[in-house]
């Protein structure tokens, strides 16, 4: 299995609805951060090259026919060239929509998470390392919160890719527009239902309180050892 389209789009720009989008259009299975965060060699090849090493594209994507959002994205250029037949979807969003989910959500992961849990399950350290690497580093050079510089960024990335993919290789697409140009840009029936809008910004809200909650666990466990001491 060869990687037929690769997504050039940051993170928040309908990646998730995109990924569900090429999956029915028989373009699956579809490689996205949910991937990288269940598969531990996808955790390991990512953390590698997150720290500069090389990695053999052909073998993290063996079992791949397209590849969004982070941490791929990151590497687009590169992605592009190891798989020269493969055509590159670069996914758009308003500024300021895109600025304030990332905002409320990704952003949020790696301070709230518990220190204790990257401390038990090394596994989870590494993803997060991984992720701070890639996108934080890599890509908003540690500046995320200066809105401005962080806005520069993904309007640079975006005239940036149309600048180095050829125009007839690349379809730049919202998830507004829906169907018709994507089917038309890999010419594809359009299916008979509507397109994916799939918003986890609440699910992910939901999740990040739960792993808030889990910072007291500790805390928690020693006030009821305690307790039991003197109490029982």
């Amino acid at each position: 299995m060869s990687l037929r389209v690769i997504g050039a789009g940051f993170g928040r720009t309908g990646t998730l609805s995109l990924k569900v989008a090429l999956e029915k259009l028989g373009f699956g299975p579809c490689h996205h951060m949910k991937e990288v965060m269940k598969n531990q060699d996808q955790t390991e090849w990512f953390h590698r090259a997150s720290k500069g090493e090389k990695v053999d594209w052909h073998k993290v994507f063996e079992e791949y026919q397209s590849a969004v959002d982070w941490p791929a994205v990151a590497y687009y250029e590169e992605l592009a060239d190891e798989f020269p037949n493969a055509k590159i979807i670069l996914g758009i969003r308003d500024t300021d929509a895109w600025y304030q989910s990332v905002k409320e959500t990704i952003y949020t992961v790696i301070p709230n998470f518990p220190k204790w849990i990257r401390l038990v399950l090394p596994r989870a350290n590494k993803a997060l390392d991984m992720i701070n690497r890639t996108v934080w580093i890599r890509e908003f050079s540690g500046r995320f919160e200066d809105k401005e510089f962080a806005v520069d960024v993904f309007n640079n990335h975006i005239e940036l890719v149309k600048k180095i993919i050829p125009a007839e290789r690349l379809l730049i697409h919202s998830a507004k527009e829906g169907w018709q140009p994507l089917c038309d840009f890999l010419g594809v029936p359009v299916p008979n239902e509507p397109y994916p809008w799939i918003n986890e910004s609440i699910n992910f809200k939901r999740n990040l309180r739960i792993i808030i909650a889990m910072k007291w666990l500790p805390a928690i466990l020693v006030i009821v050892l305690l307790l039991g001491l003197f109490y029982l």
